[in-house]
């Protein structure tokens, strides 16, 4: 494998990447299944943008949370269940719709670690 390819898309852990990359699979899973019931048609192009902001995914997330790491460091906050669940969801869909602009972001991260790591 390539040392730049190694080094940001391999940058991950495996459990990592595949548990993040199941978790944003749901996202357009749902759209297309609703899409599909309405009658609408699927356009090719809206499948491209759904596939390649589900492989991003996981990169994404790794941005917000060591974004929220980094702010909230290692506090635990006692908040009802039902706000936090719909606070995680509306963060999964926010990094899952703009993947394709955070995720470029982490994998600089990983590179530039991963290569410094390795001096």
């Amino acid at each position: 494998m390539h040392p730049v390819i190694a080094k940001t898309f391999g940058g991950l852990s495996t459990q990592y990447y595949f548990r993040h990359l199941i978790l944003g699979a749901l996202l357009p899973a749902l759209v297309l299944f609703m899409l599909s019931q309405g009658g609408h048609h699927i356009q090719i192009g809206m499948i491209v943008f759904f596939v390649i902001n589900t492989l991003l995914y996981p990169y994404s997330r790794f941005v917000y949370e060591s974004i929220i790491h980094f702010l909230i460091g290692e506090n635990i906050f006692l908040v009802n269940a039902v706000l936090m669940l719909f606070v995680k969801l509306m963060t999964m869909a926010i990094c899952w719709s703009a993947a394709i602009f955070i995720a470029p972001v982490g994998l600089a991260y990983l590179y530039f670690h991963h290569s410094k790591a390795n001096d």
